[in-house]
């Protein structure tokens, strides 16, 4: 997986490419855990990611209640796939989805 960060004042995008599963959702949560501190909002690009499974969830959901108390999240770009995980796991009830 390729994580793309940009953080443009407060405001922090990252934009992920491939597979966020078991193997690479400990990368992602690392950069989370060095970059939030400094995000009051926090966007994800998944216009490039092919697959999330439940390691990535327990990333998205962590991320989500961190930025819960800040300005907030948002996934954005998201694919039938992706989509259809967080549909079947209620996700798609938690996240703002764009």
């Amino acid at each position: 997986m390729t994580i793309t960060k940009n953080m443009n004042g407060t405001a922090l995008e990252i934009a992920l490419e491939g597979r966020l599963d078991t193997m690479t959702a400990p990368e992602l949560e690392a950069e989370l855990n060095a970059s939030l501190k400094d995000a009051e909002s926090l966007v994800f690009d998944f216009s490039k990611l092919d697959y999330i499974s439940s390691a990535g969830l327990r990333v998205l959901l962590s991320a989500h209640k961190v930025m819960a108390g800040k300005g907030g999240m948002k996934v954005t770009h998201v694919n039938e796939i992706v989509q259809e995980v967080f549909d079947v796991t209620g996700f798609a009830d938690i996240l703002t989805i764009e």
